[in-house]
Parts: C-alpha cells; sequence; structure tokens
C-alpha cells in the first residue's frame, strides 16, 4: 500500500458512509408515497358530466360548488357534455341555422353554462375539453332527424332505426355525407372559436354500427370507389375497411380544420376496445394514434369484472398509444339504479395507475351521490387515490 492510499483512506471511509446514510434514508420513504410521485408526474385524472348533472350545471352555486371540490380532490379535467340527443348545450349558430331551436343555454342565474364552467375550473388549473357525447346519433324523433332526414344512413333492410340504444329507438347520420361532415366541423370550428376550452371529446358514438351504410348515397360511393356493388353481409371485410377508412379520412380533415383554427387545441377521444371498435362500429382509432390526429385517448372499460379489466389494460392498441400520447381508463363509477362501490373504483384505478395509465370516471353524480358509501367516505377514497396534485399543464408538456 502506497503513502497516496494511506492518505486518501479516511476520506474514502466517510464517502462510504455518506452513501450508506443515502441509502437508509432513501429506503425509509414508504412505498406509497414513492408511487404517488412516480404516477402522478403524468396522469389524467377527469371526470364526465353528463345531461344527468344538468342541475349542477344551471345552478352557478352547485356548479361552483362541485368544481371546488373537485379541484380540493387534486382532479385535474372535466369533459362537460355539449352534444347530446340532435341538440347543441352551447350558443351554436350552426345548430340553429340547422333548423335545430331548442337548446339548454343558460344558468338559472342567467349565465353561459360552458364560458362559467371553464373560467372556474381554469382557475384552479383544471383543464376542460368538450364533449360531443351523441357524435353522429340522435334519437329519431329529435329535430335534427326530422328536419335532416337526407342525412341518414340505414341498414340492409332500409331501416333507419337502431334499436339496441339506450334511451330509445336512435338513428345514425350519414359520416360519409359533406353536409353531415360540414354540420360537424363547423359545429367544433364555433365551440373552439368563442370559448377558452383546452379541447374538444368524441367518445364511442363517433362511429357507424357495422350494419349501417346501406343507404343509396353510400352505396354509390362505394360502388364509384371500387367498382363493385355493396356486399350483403355487413360484416364483410373489404366493406368494413372501406366504410373504416372513408370515416378515418373526415377525421383527419377535421383535426387538420381544428388545428388551423387553434393549433394548440386537444383533440380527446374516448372510444370502446379497439378490436369491438374497429369491428363493431368501423372506428379505427388505432389508425389515429398512428397517424397523430389524436392528442389523448381515454378507453372505455366498463367492466363488472376486474380480471376482464385488467386485460383489457394491456391490449397491444393500450401498450402501443401510451407509448405516443397520454392514455386513460374509463371507469364506471355508476349509473342511476346501478350503483358501483368504492372498493371496486380504487381496485380498478390502482390496477390503471399500475399499468401506467390515467383514468376518467363516468360519471360525476355517480362519484359520491346515490352511492352505497356516504359521500364524505367516497371523497376521502379519492382524496387518498390522487393524494398529490398534478396541473394538467404539466401533463401536457411532459414527453412521452
Amino acid at each position: 500500500m502506497t503513502l497516496t492510499t494511506l492518505r486518501w483512506k479516511p476520506l474514502a471511509i466517510l464517502l462510504f458512509s455518506l452513501s450508506l446514510l443515502a441509502a437508509i434514508i432513501l429506503h425509509t420513504i414508504t412505498p406509497a408515497a414513492a408511487l404517488v410521485q412516480t404516477s402522478s408526474a403524468q396522469e389524467i385524472r377527469g371526470v364526465w358530466i353528463t345531461t344527468n348533472d344538468t342541475d349542477v350545471l344551471v345552478d352557478q352555486p352547485k356548479l361552483h360548488g362541485a368544481i371546488d371540490q373537485l379541484a380540493e380532490l387534486n382532479f385535474n379535467t372535466l369533459y362537460p357534455v355539449v352534444w347530446n340527443g340532435g341538440y347543441a348545450f352551447f350558443d351554436s349558430g350552426t345548430a340553429k341555422r340547422a333548423g335545430i331551436q331548442h337548446f339548454v343555454l343558460r344558468g338559472i342565474q342567467d349565465y353561459d353554462i360552458l364560458a362559467e364552467l371553464t373560467t372556474k375550473a381554469h382557475s384552479h388549473g383544471m383543464a376542460v375539453i368538450p364533449w360531443f357525447e351523441f357524435g353522429f346519433m340522435a334519437p329519431a324523433t329529435s329535430e335534427l332527424a326530422t328536419v335532416h332526414s337526407s342525412w341518414l344512413t340505414e341498414k340492409q333492410n332500409g331501416s333507419h332505426i337502431d334499436t339496441r340504444r339506450d334511451g330509445g329507438d336512435m338513428v345514425w347520420l350519414n359520416p360519409y355525407r359533406p353536409e353531415v361532415q360540414q354540420f360537424i366541423t363547423q359545429m367544433l370550428l364555433e365551440l373552439i372559436s368563442r370559448y377558452d376550452v383546452d379541447g374538444v371529446q368524441f367518445d364511442d358514438h363517433f362511429i357507424l354500427p357495422v350494419e349501417f351504410g346501406y343507404d343509396s348515397y353510400t352505396r354509390a360511393l362505394y360502388k364509384a370507389d371500387t367498382g363493385k356493388d355493396v356486399p350483403n353481409d355487413p360484416h364483410n371485410p373489404e366493406w368494413v375497411k372501406w366504410r373504416a377508412d372513408k370515416l378515418t379520412e373526415f377525421v383527419k380533415t377535421l383535426n387538420a380544420d381544428l388545428k388551423a383554427r387553434r393549433r394548440e387545441i386537444i383533440f380527446s377521444v374516448a372510444p370502446n376496445p379497439y378490436d369491438f371498435a374497429y369491428q363493431g362500429q368501423l372506428q379505427d382509432w388505432l389508425t389515429w394514434v398512428r397517424q397523430g390526429w389524436v392528442d389523448e385517448l381515454i378507453v372505455q372499460i366498463y367492466r363488472n369484472n376486474l380480471g376482464d379489466f385488467r386485460h383489457q389494460l394491456y391490449t397491444p392498441s393500450i401498450l402501443e398509444t401510451k407509448q405516443k400520447i397520454p392514455t386513460a381508463a374509463g371507469i364506471l363509477t355508476g349509473l342511476r339504479n346501478a350503483p358501483v362501490p368504492m372498493s371496486f373504483i380504487e381496485s380498478k384505478a390502482h390496477a390503471a395507475r399500475s399499468a401506467g395509465l390515467g383514468m376518467a370516471f363516468f360519471f360525476y353524480e355517480s362519484l359520491w351521490e346515490d352511492t352505497p358509501e356516504p359521500a364524505d367516505t367516497r371523497q376521502a377514497s379519492f382524496r387518498q387515490l390522487f393524494a398529490t396534485p398534478i396541473q394538467r399543464g404539466d401533463y401536457r408538456a411532459a414527453t412521452f
């Protein structure tokens, strides 16, 4: 051993001791705290505000109280409904020009609901992404369906009616008709121009059920493109792909139009899991993600079985998407007359977080109203789940 080595030996011992002490201190941090810090760095924490929540939306003190409560619990994103039942829930000149005259425009204290909600949410650092819930769907008796019957598509038997939907008979706007595309586009452009919202969202109604597309307009378009007649089998792979591709073309154009108006706008999609979305609804959302037309994805995983829910978190489409854009699991917190226990909600939320996903809850009223547990008990659970706040702006700025 040299003299130099002997001189440095005390320093080496000191450095080793400091390293050992640091390791011990870090080891004492609880795993739960470490998980909160890791997960909260990039996590959607959203809630849909639906037409079931109208009593909250139209009463200013209730609206302010609801947003204050969500902010206190560290939610960071609101998805308020603005298109449902064939009607716009904001002051839409586009809808009026289309002959749709009935609106829910103002709160009982005479305020613009979407503007009030957006201003209040932004004061807490929360994002507001209006939700076009009905997409191309409308009630068969709505003004939209009756005034613009030529916009509707049909099934092979000539019927316009989709009887499988909750809430009564529904019809579907033909997403391939220029008039329909223009109507949807203009309504969206109007909204992002008039309101300081952070984005727009479509869900599993921004689709066409596989049984539809047999109207004369679509038949002629298919014949012109392919030289073939429309197949009798609605599940024919070529026929499925052609219709899905046509919807994809519209998404590309719509995204470009929105970004041209406001470059920073978030284009959010909340579809069903991919296999069903494509095969049953002609919604090729994975291609939309790959092409860069979707800025945020929330997959509706409304499963009653925790094993099925966990399985969906690790499908190839979600694994690929979460590497590209913010991705979350849609979690059902309850329906009227079908409440969901908080323990089940917590299990799903922890599973989503473990999979590296955010979460959005359907819907506001079922978070802690008319629920199996008292409101304060459920709020305490959300407070523990979202122990550390995360501003949505920080999340959007993260590198994925």
